[in-house]
């Protein structure tokens, strides 16, 4: 994948429409940090003009790359796309850290990923409180990397280990779909995927657990680790299409890896003209679960059959989701028809999540953007907050805790799931 810096770099006039929403510059306000700042540097860069050195390092891992700059911009310059480039740049020249070249090894090896989470496990007790509610776990001291954070539980066996490859919910020509499950709800928020065979069973659709799906990619994408990207990719398509005929969708309860695989697997190998065609005969049936189970079946149908809940929920939406598949309407349509949903001031700001190196080696950016949210959050009064994406419940779950609020994170699928008897 390549990118030409110069070429956004001058199509950007400078206007300024993007900086007030952009989340860096929100809580870092430098014009250096903020869209225009990075496109300006990023043609510098490709001219010639600026040393790839520590100091540009730094500033182009400060992007939380929310795409927030790209959904405002009157042209839509892809300012993320010329990010994750450079970094690419910065990977090759200065190296990835240690701790994410293990990460990114166990993404691409799935036995020794199960292996190493399951004995994790077992050791997670003496260094975390676990709460089995919200599937989250907290230091119980300052550790290296970590502080006192909350964090995703760690289970003994992942959902995928947990189940057959093929669940039958019905006879005959029943639907039948496979469920990307996501390394969040694989391994650590397993009641989210747990939720979606509920609704699933209940609307008696065929599932199809593909056991030897690999990470989509995303952590690795946002890092610079793009031969990572390019193995996992291939994995998975040539995974896919072993079942696809099989199937009449994958869904998926991830925002992230949805956009992943949608957007930036196309993206990613638009000069392999064969993977491309493979990848979009995939694409076409792949859906965010709330989407699939708005359109395509009688959910919402059988929830409004369903009585109210008294609980008031907020929605917050996931970057990848709103900005990127355009996915917001579906989950609030399917949450409506049991919750009373207060919005929050901005549900489409950036919780602050930002990827691997955002939560490891700034995360103190992260903590000021999972700050604002989680007060936006605790004004509405809200019991619960949901979001369809992991990785904005790690962050929002973490800030709110911060917080001291008492609103708890919920998946849209967790709650929906709650109601069906």
């Amino acid at each position: 994948m390549n990118f030409d810096f110069t070429k956004a770099s001058e199509a950007c006039v400078k206007c300024g429409k993007c900086v007030p929403s952009c989340t860096i510059h929100q809580i870092n306000s430098d014009e250096v940090t903020s869209p225009r700042g990075f496109l300006e540097l990023a043609g510098a860069y490709q001219r010639g003009e600026l040393e790839l050195d520590k100091n540009a390092k730094n500033i182009f891992e400060s992007c939380f790359l929310c795409s927030t700059c790209v959904s405002i911009c009157p042209t839509s310059l892809p300012t993320d796309i010329a990010i994750e480039n450079i970094r690419r740049d910065i990977a090759e020249k200065f190296g990835i850290a240690w701790f994410k070249r293990v990460y990114f090894f166990l993404l691409r090896h799935k036995k020794a990923m199960d292996f190493s989470l399951s004995l994790g496990a077992f050791f997670v007790p003496l260094l975390f409180k676990v709460d089995k509610n919200s599937q989250s776990m907290k230091a119980r001291f300052p550790l290296p990397f970590v502080g006192k954070r909350v964090l995703p539980r760690l289970n003994k066996r992942s959902f995928l280990n947990s189940h057959a490859e093929f669940i039958q919910n019905a006879q005959g020509t029943a639907l039948k779909v496979a469920v990307f499950a996501g390394c969040f709800s694989n391994y650590h928020y397993t009641k989210t995927a747990e939720s979606l065979l509920k609704i699933l069973k209940a609307l008696k659709i065929n599932v199809l657990l593909p056991k030897y799906q690999q990470c989509c990619g995303a952590p690795a994408l946002f890092t610079g680790d793009f031969k990572t990207v390019d193995k996992l990719i291939r994995k998975n398509v040539d995974y896919f299409e072993t079942f696809l005929d099989d199937v009449d969708a994958i869904i998926i309860p991830e925002a992230t890896c949805a956009a992943m695989i949608k957007e930036d697997w196309e993206r990613f190998m638009s000069e392999d003209d064969e993977m491309l065609k493979r990848i979009k005969k995939i694409t076409a049936k792949v859906f965010m679960a709330s989407e699939w189970l708005y359109k395509k079946t009688e959910l919402s149908a059988l929830l409004k059959s369903l009585g109210k809940s008294e609980n008031l929920v907020t929605y917050h939406d996931p970057c990848h989701a709103r900005k990127v598949l355009k996915v917001f309407k579906e989950p609030r349509a399917l949450l409506e028809a049991n919750y009373d949903i207060k919005e929050m001031s901005d549900p489409a700001q950036c919780c602050g999540f930002g990827g691997v190196t955002m939560q490891s080696e700034k995360f103190k950016f992260s903590q000021k953007a999972g700050g604002t949210k989680a007060q936006m959050i605790q004004k509405t009064n809200a019991v619960f907050v949901s979001a369809e994406c992991g990785a904005c419940r790690m962050q929002l779950t973490n800030a709110l805790d911060k917080e001291g609020a008492k609103t708890a994170f919920k998946h849209p699928l967790e709650l929906i799931a709650e109601v069906i008897k």
